[in-house]
């Protein structure tokens, strides 16, 4: 018996690191902890088993997983339920994701999954929720348009229904935010901290692309959103 109860579903509950909404096997079927931001020895084995992973854990913990799905070429072969462990996650806010515990993992367990831009990195990471970038100086392209040139006060990056959204935010005490979409966005600048999915990069970085990957992710979501 799996966790899952949509019709032909195979699926399973992945509970990452100390996620406090795992007491029980929900639904009589089988529950998986793994460490935060789980990698291939905790995640692949469930691959050729189960065709729905139910996510239990931080943004991070989920594109680590999603991160997987890609590598073992299976991101439209696979669909992925989200039930966030914190307030403020980023991905249930773009997707429109319950963040009660109860009411995320009944939507993890039988609703349908839909198809939504997967964004890739180009250090081979990808990006699920928000990456976010404080006084940037430098230059930035929204796939052929110049989103900023000179010193910026915030980028903020993500996923969008039409591939990647980026949110430039000028000025000190006005602030002006203009929100650009396309299929990639491209970042040279000074050293800058760059903050993905509430994970910090452990070096500054000078130049990073975010672009838009062949096949979309086959996230639960709730109908008609």
């Amino acid at each position: 018996m799996t966790v899952t109860e949509v019709a032909g579903v195979r699926g399973i509950v992945v509970a990452c690191g100390a996620d406090q909404h795992t007491g029980t096997g929900f639904g009589g079927g089988p529950v998986i902890r793994v460490p935060s931001r789980p990698g291939r020895a905790e995640i692949d084995p469930l691959l050729g088993e189960y065709d729905r992973l139910v996510i239990m854990g931080t943004d991070a913990d989920l594109a680590a997983v999603v991160l997987r799905l890609l590598r073992k070429d299976l991101v439209s072969g696979v669909s992925v339920g989200f039930v966030p462990s914190k307030a403020g996650s980023a991905v249930a806010a773009l997707w429109k994701l319950p963040t009660d515990p109860a009411e995320a993992l009944e939507l993890a367990r039988t609703g349908e999954a839909a198809a939504v831009p997967l964004v890739r990195e180009d250090n081979g990471g990808v990006l699920v929720g928000r990456a976010t970038l404080r006084k940037v100086h430098g230059q930035g392209y929204c796939d052929e348009e110049v989103a900023f040139d000179g010193t910026v006060r915030a980028i903020e990056v993500s996923p969008d229904p039409e591939g990647i959204a980026a949110r430039v935010t000028r000025g000190q005490l006005l602030n002006r935010t203009t929100t650009l979409r396309g299929r990639a966005f491209q970042l040279g600048c000074h050293p800058v901290s760059l903050v993905s999915d509430g994970v910090r990069h452990p070096r500054e970085v000078t130049k990073w692309t975010w672009y838009r990957h062949v096949e979309d992710l086959r996230l639960v979501r709730p109908a008609g959103r």
